[in-house]
C-alpha cells in the first residue's frame, strides 16, 4: 500500500522543514508514488502521476497567468501534491495566483518554512514505499501460503470462510447466486443482526466487476466460481474502502472455495455443509443464543420460528459407506424440495460408524405433517432402500434435539427390520417438480436472475407486490378478469400494475413466449425460496 501524502508529512526529514498546508487540505488522502525533484515549470510531461514534487521555486515565473497554467499541468498529469521550500525564491509566503489555482484544481500544496535536505525527504519517502510494498509481498505471500494449505486438506466450506474472517478481521457471508447464505462468519458480531433482511439487502448490492467494493453498503464482493460458471459470492463487509490486502484476500478464499467444489465433486455439496452445520450444532447447544440458529437457518431459505418442526433420520439398511450416506444425503433433500417441504438437510457424525442423514423439516402451522412427510418417504424410496424416521413435533427449536432422539431410536429399530413402510406418495413432478430437482444448478439461479431480477429489486427497494401481481395473472392463465379478482384490486388499478411490471421487465405480457418464460422463472423462484403460500 502506497503511503499518503498525510504519512509523508509525519516523516522525521520533512517534519524538520516545518510544513504548513496552504493549499488543497482536503486531499491529504493522496496516494504517493515516487518523490520528484524539479525545478523547471515544463516539468508535467515528463511525469506519469502519484509524484510527489519537490522544488525551491527558484525557476517559477512572476506572471500569474503562468502559475495557474504550472499548477493546471501538474494536475492535469495526476501529481499527489507540490512541496515549495521558502528561502530562496519566495521569502515567508507562496504567491496568492499559485495557491488559488491549486485550489481550484485541489491540488495539495504544502509549504516548508526551514530549508530541508530534499534528499533526505526522497530517501524517507522511497524507504517507506519499498517497505510498504515489500510488506504487501509478504502478506500476500502469507495468504498464499494459508490458502494453499487449506485447499491440500480439503478444508471444509465453514473452514475457509472462518479464516477468511479471521485473516481479515470482519464478517464473511458466503451465498449462492440467489443471495442464499451458504456459510457466515460474523467475527464476534451478532448473527442475526448480520443475517437480518439478508436477501433484500444482498439484492441491492450490484458490482460491476467481478470483484468490486460497494460504497453504500461497504461491501466488499467477488464473484465464486470455475470454469466460467460462477456458482455464488463471497462477501466481506468492511465498512470502509480495501485495501490491497483485502482484495487479495477475497480473491484467494474464492479461489480456494471454487477449487474445493471443482475436485471434491464425490463429497457432500456447499448447501449440504451448511445445512448439516446447523442441524448438528442445534444438537450440541452450540449456538447460545437460539436466535442464531434461527437467523443462519433463515438465511438458508428456511424459517425456523414460528413453525412446526420435526427431527427426521434416515439410516441405510446394514452398514453404509461414506459416499452412500451422503448420497442419501442429495436424495433427502430433492426429495424435501420436490415436496416444497423447508427442511435443513445434512449429514450427521460424518465418517462415523453412526453416520447418517439428519432433516430439519420446518412447517406452517396449518400444514399436516404427516401429509408432508408421506411426500418425503415416497421420493425416498424411489431412489434408495434406505428407513426413514420422524421424531414429534415440537414448536421451539430448544425442543428439536428432542425430537431427533426419538428420530434416532425409531430409525435403528426400523434399520434392521424387514418392514415397508411409506408415508405417503410423492407429488407430481412435471415443470414444477424439474424446477425443485434443478433448483440448485447454478443455471436456474442464474435464469431466475436474468428474468425476474430487476422485478425483484424493484420490488425490494419500494416494498412492492408487482411479482406477487406477477404470479397471479400468470397462474390465471393470462385472464386478467380472474387475476385482478383474486388480487383484490379493481380492473384499472391490476391493469397498470400489469403496465408497470412491463416497463420494469421491459417485456411484453401479451406476448406468450415472454409469459412462459416468466412463469417457468417464477416456479423456480418459488422452488428457491421454498415458498410455503
Amino acid at each position: 500500500m502506497l503511503p499518503t501524502l498525510g504519512d509523508v508529512l509525519c516523516l522525521d526529514a520533512v517534519r524538520r522543514g516545518q510544513p504548513h498546508v496552504v493549499a488543497g487540505g482536503d486531499r491529504l488522502d493522496n496516494r504517493v508514488r515516487w518523490v520528484h525533484v524539479a525545478e523547471v515549470t515544463d516539468i508535467a510531461h515528463l511525469l506519469h502521476g502519484g509524484e510527489l514534487v519537490l522544488t525551491t521555486g527558484i525557476a517559477l515565473p512572476d506572471e500569474p497567468e503562468r502559475l495557474r497554467a504550472y499548477i493546471a499541468e501538474l494536475a492535469e498529469v495526476g501529481v499527489s501534491g507540490l512541496m515549495i521550500e521558502l528561502g530562496r525564491r519566495y521569502a515567508d509566503a507562496l504567491p496568492p495566483a499559485l495557491l488559488a489555482a491549486a485550489e481550484e484544481h485541489r491540488l495539495p500544496v504544502v509549504m516548508l518554512a526551514h530549508e530541508p535536505a530534499f534528499v533526505d525527504i526522497t530517501e524517507s519517502v522511497h524507504a517507506r514505499i519499498v517497505q510498504d510494498q515489500y510488506a504487501e509481498l509478504r502478506a500476500s505471500e502469507r495468504l498464499h501460503e494459508i490458502f494453499t494449505q487449506l485447499s491440500v486438506e480439503g478444508a471444509s466450506t465453514e473452514e475457509v470462510v472462518r479464516q477468511t474472517a479471521a485473516l481479515g478481521g470482519h464478517a464473511v457471508v458466503l451465498e449462492n447466486l440467489s443471495h442464499q447464505v451458504l456459510a457466515a462468519d460474523a467475527d464476534g458480531r451478532d448473527p442475526a443482526e448480520l443475517l437480518s433482511a439478508w436477501e433484500t439487502r444482498s439484492r441491492a448490492v450490484r458490482p460491476g466487476q467481478r470483484t468490486a467494493y460497494d460504497a453504500a453498503s461497504g461491501w466488499l464482493v467477488t464473484m465464486v466460481g470455475a470454469r466460467g460458471e460462477d456458482w455464488g459470492r463471497l462477501i466481506i463487509t468492511l465498512g470502509a474502502p480495501p485495501t490491497a490486502r483485502d482484495t487479495v484476500l477475497i480473491e484467494r478464499a474464492a479461489t480456494t472455495l471454487a477449487l474445493g467444489r471443482l475436485l471434491d465433486r464425490h463429497a457432500e455439496s456447499v448447501e449440504r455443509q451448511a445445512h448439516g452445520t446447523i442441524i448438528a450444532r442445534i444438537l450440541e447447544h452450540s449456538y447460545s443464543d437460539p436466535q442464531e440458529a434461527a437467523a443462519r437457518s433463515r438465511a438458508l431459505g428456511v424459517p425456523l420460528s414460528g413453525r412446526r418442526l420435526i427431527g427426521v433420520v434416515l439410516r441405510t439398511r446394514g452398514h453404509a459407506q461414506p459416499a452412500e450416506v451422503s448420497e442419501l444425503a442429495e436424495v433427502a433433500a430433492a426429495a424435501c424440495k420436490d415436496a416444497r417441504l423447508a427442511a435443513l438437510v445434512g449429514v450427521l457424525d460424518e465418517g462415523g460408524p453412526s453416520a447418517r442423514v439428519g432433516v430439519l423439516a420446518s412447517l406452517p402451522a396449518r400444514s399436516d405433517p404427516e401429509t408432508a412427510l408421506t411426500a418425503v418417504a415416497t421420493r425416498v424410496r424411489k431412489q434408495s432402500d434406505g428407513v426413514m424416521a420422524a421424531g414429534s413435533v415440537v414448536s421451539s427449536i430448544r425442543d428439536v434435539r428432542r425430537s431427533f432422539l426419538e428420530a434416532d431410536q425409531v430409525a435403528d429399530v426400523a434399520s434392521g427390520s424387514s418392514g415397508d413402510r411409506l408415508f405417503y406418495r410423492m407429488p407430481d413432478l412435471r415443470l414444477r417438480g424439474l424446477l425443485h430437482l434443478l433448483r440448485d444448478d447454478a443455471r436456474i439461479q442464474t435464469f431466475v436472475e436474468r428474468e425476474l431480477g430487476p422485478l425483484l429489486e424493484y420490488d425490494a427497494e419500494r416494498k412492492g407486490d408487482l411479482t406477487h401481481i406477477l404470479r397471479l395473472y400468470l397462474d390465471a392463465g393470462r385472464n386478467k378478469a380472474v387475476a385482478a379478482q383474486k388480487a383484490h384490486l379493481s380492473r384499472p388499478a391490476f391493469y397498470e400494475r400489469l403496465r408497470r411490471i412491463e416497463r420494469v421487465l421491459n417485456a411484453d405480457l401479451d406476448d406468450v413466449e415472454s409469459c412462459v418464460s416468466l412463469h417457468v422463472a417464477l416456479l423456480a423462484l418459488s422452488s428457491l425460496r421454498q415458498d410455503r403460500q
